[in-house]
């Protein structure tokens, strides 16, 4: 049987774009942020504990005497790099929270995580990092955040075989 359009007496629906922020939950994007920063501060303490000064206390890793290290380009590239993993998690847990959208909750998480960031070098004299550092960690934290909302689809599609809502892809 064919579809004809005049048989109905209602016009059809306007197309309408729904609006950027429908859809998102902001509890599980403020928890995202939540766990990224202290999944980076886990991360950056295991590194340091078991990579750079092995025995060393996990506390360590945020003293005077570990800032010189920190300084060096290994450091810098390992802090860039911890700390995408740490806004990956984060972004990955507001995904399989919010259940839907995830790659766009994931990549607020980024958003949030930047934001953070901003307002702790805010607090701070003179920043020990390098601009060109913080530019480009500003500009892996989104798509970090939205890479760990695409594994949190994944992983949500392998174990229990449902698609999600479209994310806007």
């Amino acid at each position: 049987m064919q579809y004809d359009p005049r048989q109905t007496n209602s016009p059809p629906a306007p197309i309408e774009p729904t609006g950027f922020f429908t859809g998102i939950q902001f509890r599980p994007i403020l928890m995202g942020v939540v766990v990224d920063t202290i999944a980076t501060f886990a991360l950056i303490s295991v590194y340091y504990a078991f990579y750079v000064e092995p025995g060393a206390s996990k506390g360590a890793a945020f003293g005077e005497d570990a800032a010189a290290y920190w300084a060096t380009g290994e450091g810098l590239l390992a802090t860039l790099l911890l700390g995408a993993l740490g806004t990956l998690i984060g972004g990955f847990y507001a995904a399989y929270k919010a259940g839907m959208l995830e790659m766009k909750h994931g990549a607020l998480v980024g958003i949030g995580s930047i934001i953070l960031g901003l307002v702790l070098q805010a607090g701070t004299e003179e920043s020990a990092l390098p601009e060109w550092f913080m530019a480009l960690s500003a500009a892996a934290a989104i798509p970090a955040g939205a890479l760990g909302g695409f594994f949190a689809e994944m992983f949500k599609k392998g174990t229990t075989g449902r698609h999600s809502a479209p994310s806007g892809r």
